[in-house]
């Protein structure tokens, strides 16, 4: 069974979401539906990554609450840059950050974090996984970005996936 439907959740989303979007029960378009909803996870299965390994589940909704909170203060130091920028200029710059995190969950978890704090953009991770490089909206120290990067936002999800 679970071959045929390897995520049924998603192919009664996909299927769901197929007549959502054409708006109509129609005898064809169920049909397309049901059959957008069974193939696309068959044939897209190889491609879905291993499910994670979560130690720590109560952790995860103290990373988010802390996340949230990053993102406020990160908006806030943003526009206040902005609105002071005549007076001090921004200190962009590129940091390849060294990363201790391998799981590939836990990677793709840490990407959407840095994408979703104002002021970092994940530019690059290295082929072995062991750096990524970022774009920091106004650096002060390389280092002291380094270890509040590795400390706030990587040890957490190296104690929640690994």
């Amino acid at each position: 069974m679970s071959k045929l439907f390897p995520a049924p959740l998603l192919s009664l989303a996909l299927a769901a979401m197929w007549l959502l979007l054409n708006d109509s029960l129609s005898a064809g378009h169920l049909l397309l539906a049901l059959l957008f909803g069974w193939l696309l996870p068959l044939l897209f299965a190889p491609l879905r990554p291993q499910r994670p390994t979560i130690r720590h589940p109560l952790r995860i909704a103290r990373y988010i609450v802390r996340i949230g909170w990053d993102v406020v203060l990160s908006n806030w130091e943003v526009t206040w840059d902005l609105i002071r920028f005549r007076a001090k200029p921004v200190r962009s710059a590129f940091v390849a950050v060294p990363l201790d995190l391998r799981d590939p969950s836990a990677l793709g978890a840490l990407a959407m974090v840095t994408t979703v704090v104002p002021g970092t953009v994940w530019c690059e991770l290295a082929r072995d996984s062991h750096a990524v490089l970022l774009h920091v909206w106004n650096l002060e120290d390389e280092a002291t970005f380094i270890a509040h990067y590795k400390r706030v936002y990587e040890a957490p999800l190296l104690e929640i996936f690994e």
